[in-house]
């Protein structure tokens, strides 16, 4: 009799384990949801201003929240704590408020190093809402319109190239990411730029990634090839040069290309054009021409649950405008296919790797 009530009691805590686990991925958008409030209503930045740790009320001092809310905040705060977002400093005493701190993550939301432009871009609005039409979007045959199109009637570059709003959010972006992940790249991997006379930062937006490697290395010539209106927003610098131009049709002639977070964008074929434009505008080998991409390729670096899992949310997230991340062989299919002959993956940016490719 024992052992059929333990093997019931097996069954049933099986059955709330599967239950658990599908409320769990039924209510992950909540997270997403809570960690753009809390860059809405910059929380950080109000546990900033209070020296690192602040309560409820030191935090309501500092952002817009109605009085009455202060019990709601508290919720928002426990949901924040508990996914690592925000830590508990310090416990209330009787019915005191919790101390609130900063968490490694929290960190990056406030400073020159904040990603908080970066999280606002992926989290607004415009790039959610398609995603509740992702099962209608599966019943449409490919090449048809992207999920992006489908949900709001223009493409994703219309809306980001002409949009008052949407361009600025965009750029802002694409600047704070340069800017944090840059940093790394060039204490990890400075050999990569060793050698370089010139180097051209193809669709490097304002110029942010091209800025970093000129600072680091002051005798590599860089420059920035965008559309014109891209490069006609862009704020002046002396270090860089902006070139208006598009590369579908060409690329001027530099030692090395330079591709971050460009690729995944693209379908193959189009992924192949920019390779093959990137090919004609480098040096042979021998004379130090090569294409440096940063980029996800899913499958490198750790394998823990939390990065594999990032990688392929990431990957489906730019299904939204017909995109790809790409594992190992699919690169190494557009990378041949564009008449390059070697590569090497060097994955040492978190969900991102290095990938240097050589005519």
């Amino acid at each position: 009799m024992g052992s059929i009530q333990e093997q019931n009691n097996t069954d049933q805590q099986a059955l709330l384990d599967a239950q658990l686990e599908l409320w769990h991925n039924t209510f992950a958008f909540i997270k997403s949801m809570a960690l753009k409030s809390a860059m809405e209503l910059r929380i950080a930045d109000a546990i900033h201003h209070h020296g690192g740790t602040a309560t409820i009320t030191q935090i309501a001092t500092k952002i817009t929240l109605h009085p009455s809310k202060i019990p709601c905040m508290r919720r928002l705060m426990r949901v924040l704590t508990v996914t690592g977002v925000f830590s508990i400093a310090k416990l209330p005493a009787d019915d005191g408020d919790c101390v609130y701190g900063f968490t490694p993550a929290s960190r990056l939301l406030v400073g020159s190093v904040s990603l908080t432009p970066t999280l606002s871009l992926i989290l607004n609005n415009i790039f959610v809402s398609p995603f509740l039409c992702l099962a209608t979007w599966f019943e449409h045959e490919l090449p048809d319109l992207t999920l992006f199109e489908m949900s709001h009637g223009k493409a994703v570059w219309d809306v980001i190239g002409h949009d008052a709003t949407m361009s600025p959010l965009f750029n802002a972006g694409m600047v704070a990411d340069s800017r944090f992940l840059m940093d790394i790249a060039i204490k990890e991997c400075a050999y990569v730029f060793q050698g370089i006379s010139s180097l051209i930062d193809v669709a490097g937006g304002h110029g942010a990634a091209a800025l970093a490697i000129s600072k680091a290395f002051p005798h590599i010539e860089c420059s920035v090839l965008d559309l014109a209106h891209v490069i006609a927003s862009a704020p002046a610098c002396t270090k860089i040069n902006y070139i208006a131009g598009d590369m579908f049709e060409s690329i001027p002639p530099t030692n090395t290309i330079f591709l971050k977070w460009v690729m995944h964008d693209w379908v193959d074929s189009k992924c192949v054009t920019i390779l093959k434009n990137c090919k004609e505008a480098i040096p042979p080998r021998d004379a130090g021409g090569k294409v440096i991409i940063v980029d996800t390729v899913v499958g490198a670096g750790p394998s823990n649950l939390k990065h594999k899992e990032t990688q392929v949310l990431y990957d489906l997230f730019f299904m939204i405008v017909n995109g790809i991340e790409r594992d190992e062989q699919q690169w190494r299919k557009i990378i041949f296919e564009a008449g390059f002959t070697d590569y090497k993956i060097i994955p040492v940016l978190g969900v991102r790797s290095i990938i240097e490719l050589y005519p």
